[in-house]
């Protein structure tokens, strides 16, 4: 689906923490989040402490919606 929407010239940024299945069906923006049932979140975390982990994953995420993949290059992969 992410090739999809970057076909279609909406620029995207895949969270998962499945990176090298993302990057095998070549997504070009990829964001790897804390576990599969918590993406953008780690319930291990108090509150205060897992709000910032949050907000910390959408800037990280949006950040990367500012950058292009250098030509050649397969994926921007932040870990």
């Amino acid at each position: 689906m992410t090739k999809e929407i970057q076909r279609a010239g909406i620029p995207i940024v895949h969270v998962t923490n499945l990176t090298k299945i993302s990057e095998g069906i070549g997504a070009n923006r990829i964001l790897r989040g804390n576990s599969v049932l918590h993406v953008f979140g780690n319930p291990a975390l108090p509150g205060a402490n897992e709000h910032a982990y949050r907000k910390e994953m959408v800037e990280k995420a949006l950040h990367m919606l500012e950058e292009v993949p250098e030509e050649g290059k397969h994926a921007l992969v932040e870990e």
